[in-house]
């Protein structure tokens, strides 16, 4: 049996979530007898050393005899081991030049690297992700600066709770005016903005009466890609073809600008996809949105006025309208913007039980018993420092 070794998180800003929780480790250790589980101690993690102790995990500095190392952010350069299979979130399937270094010096180091954004389920479903917890954070979070910016309502700060269970009691007394909010996408993200919007009383509509319709209380629309976007020539939408040929695709969005209060944004972005409108787009007298909350905050990416990441102690800026630069946030002639790359960290502890739960259910055995399956071989980019197939459009990026 292998032994896994769980990394203290070094990017900046820290990260606090975890792979494994403690009660994970305990089970696992119970459930696979010969299994050794190290953990690099930590002063930030969301679970404190001695929790992982008692579950019968070793504290260790040295991860040198770990055959799996897991952790959730980039691996800082000076720390990662050589001919060592590393799981992280990477960010470098897109070929962001940002980890451009990190990559080749994974390669330098013979590194097995298994994304955990690659995990998928057959049909190309993501397989596990904090995507629900981001979609939580970031919906109470352009909430909170809605009721800011108007003065109606105050919210509290998420990572000021416990938990989420202590969360949702914020919201019972929350009474929102008839406003109108679009959330796109269709995963795990939107499905935490449409669970805070459901328990904040927040009715959805479908988008032909979100556009038509006045409405005396608040309203929320879902819009998919299949309500976003259409093949230029043909006017329709077929999923696949949007994902591989998607410079073939219109964004419809448009349509929406002139009836939203709050746009909660959730959709998948790469380059090369129509952006949900244009930057100047802002200065329209028919511009109605007052906040957007771009949780899968791609800066300048489908939401073209994230000019960056603000940090979970301050995460909300404006955009000016007329000069389209950075402003302070609540001010009337700007869109406020809400764009933090580490949402989940305000939920650490539930998000990263709920990690955990689908790395147990789906992963876990394939990797330390069968010794591999075709989910986790589409997911390692590379074997031993050298690309695997699937990712040789990477060649260049990877060039040392």
């Amino acid at each position: 049996m292998a032994t896994i070794g769980i990394i203290r998180e070094g990017k900046i800003p820290a990260d606090n979530r975890v792979a494994l929780t403690p009660a994970q480790c305990k089970w696992l250790l119970k459930s696979f007898p010969s299994l050794r589980i190290l953990v690099q101690p930590s002063a930030n993690r969301c679970f404190a050393d001695r929790e992982y102790e008692r579950a019968g995990a070793e504290l260790s500095e040295d991860l040198s005899l770990a055959d799996y190392l897991f952790g959730i952010k980039e691996v800082p350069i000076q720390s990662l081991l050589e001919n060592k299979t590393y799981l992280f979130f990477s960010h470098t399937k897109k070929l962001q030049p940002y980890n451009q270094l990190l990559f080749r010096s994974l390669i330098e180091k013979r590194t097995t690297l298994i994304d955990y954004e690659c995990l998928e389920h057959d049909d190309g479903q993501r397989i596990i992700g904090f995507g629900f917890f981001a979609g939580v954070v970031g919906a109470h979070n352009g909430l909170l600066a809605y009721g800011k910016r108007t003065g109606l309502f105050n919210l509290e700060r998420v990572y000021k709770q416990k938990n989420f269970k202590e969360l949702i009691h914020n919201y019972f007394e929350i009474k929102l005016p008839p406003i109108k909010i679009a959330v796109t996408g269709s995963g795990r993200v939107a499905h935490g903005i449409m669970e805070v919007l459901n328990l904040i009383g927040v009715r959805e509509v479908e988008p032909d009466e979100y556009c038509s319709k006045v409405f005396s209380y608040p309203v929320y629309t879902q819009l998919k890609g299949g309500d976003l976007f259409r093949n230029r020539i043909t006017g329709s939408y077929a999923r696949e073809e949007f994902h591989t040929k998607h410079q073939d695709y219109a964004c419809l969005f448009g349509d929406y600008l002139s009836c939203t209060d709050i746009l909660l944004n959730g959709i998948y972005w790469e380059e090369g996809m129509d952006r949900l409108f244009e930057a100047a787009d802002i200065r329209r007298p028919d511009f109605k949105i007052v906040t957007i909350a771009d949780i899968t905050d791609d800066a300048y990416g489908s939401i073209p006025i994230n000019l960056g990441d603000q940090t979970i102690e301050d995460p909300v800026y404006g955009v000016d309208k007329s000069s389209l630069q950075k402003t302070a946030p609540y001010q009337s002639n700007a869109v406020d913007i809400i764009a933090v790359g580490n949402l989940p960290n305000e939920l650490p502890r539930d998000a990263s039980r709920y990690f955990g739960e689908q790395l147990i259910k789906f992963i876990l055995e394939d990797l330390l018993i069968k010794g591999g399956s075709p989910t986790l071989e589409r997911a390692t980019i590379l074997r031993e420092g050298k690309l695997t197939e699937a990712f040789q459009y990477m060649r260049d990026y990877a060039t040392i």
